[in-house]
């Protein structure tokens, strides 16, 4: 958010060209510190320049003292959480003067305390906070297999009409748990439950995120082309290429998949992103 000179020319060139959505990890919303709103102001500053479809964060907790640990931290799903979160939302979006997308991030741990199911307090938070969803369907795959819930009950139990996006991802298997890593192809599940969730939501634009271990480009098209697939056929697709075959990088890479022409429920914008 803080950078000028090239990197901003080169954005602000891209966001002349092509529809920009903005994605974040800092918003903290879960977190029992003061909102932060140096951040805050930054974060409307760059939507004021390259006027983004919509501004999305994670429904978790980043940091406590005034430290950062970019990391998706879970938070209970009780009555006063649920109540915390809705207020902040409404704050954070009374300042941004936009509406916000909440998406639903990978767990490994849960608490006891909780009262009610996550798709519970995530339906209930987009309702009463008056927010969009981001659905991301390979988050829904690991959290529900670490926890043993049923992933597709989950995503059944969501407003559908709230839902802005799905993002798609790899994960690494350690047998008894799995991890959000972004580094390896998609694996047939979360084909299988994004093609339930287009056929349950309407369709919604659609992002592939590969974040580590990069591959050459054609790989990484490759995959995309398979949400593409999805969008067209409904089909439901297996996962394909061995991790070996995906080479080192350092960029984040994440790529927009088509999605059929549905008017946005919360926007009004075509989902197709290119």
């Amino acid at each position: 958010m803080d950078s000028r000179g090239r990197p901003r020319y080169v954005l602000e060139q891209i966001a002349e060209r092509y529809p920009i959505v903005m994605h974040g990890v800092s918003l903290s919303i879960g977190s029992t510190e003061p909102l932060d709103f140096d951040y805050l102001r930054k974060l409307k500053a760059l939507a004021v320049d390259v006027n983004p479809r919509w501004i999305s964060d994670h429904i978790c907790w980043t940091g406590v003292a005034g430290r950062n640990t970019h990391d998706l931290l879970p938070i209970p799903f009780t009555e006063e959480s649920l109540n915390h979160v809705v207020e902040r939302l409404r704050i954070v979006q009374d300042f941004l003067e936009r509406r916000v997308v909440m998406g639903n991030p990978s767990s490994y741990v849960t608490f006891a305390s909780s009262t009610m199911d996550e798709w519970q307090f995530v339906a209930r938070m987009a309702n009463e906070a008056d927010c969009g969803l981001l659905l991301d369907v390979n988050n829904v795959y690991v959290s529900c297999f670490n926890h043993a819930m049923d992933p597709r009950k989950f995503i059944a139990s969501l407003p559908h009409d709230r839902v802005v996006q799905f993002h798609l991802a790899g994960h690494s298997n350690y047998s008894t748990h799995l991890i959000d890593t972004h580094d390896d192809h998609v694996v047939g599940p979360v084909w299988e439950l994004y093609r339930f969730a287009r056929e349950i939501t309407g369709g919604v634009s659609t992002l592939l995120e590969w974040d580590a271990k990069i591959p050459p480009f054609p790989v990484l098209h490759a995959e995309v082309l398979k949400a593409r697939k999805v969008v067209a056929d409904g089909a439901g697709l297996a996962s394909t290429g061995p991790a070996s075959s995906v080479a080192n990088g350092d960029l984040v890479v994440e790529q927009v998949a088509a999605a059929a022409p549905v008017p946005h429920p919360l926007h009004h914008v075509l989902p197709e992103v290119g």
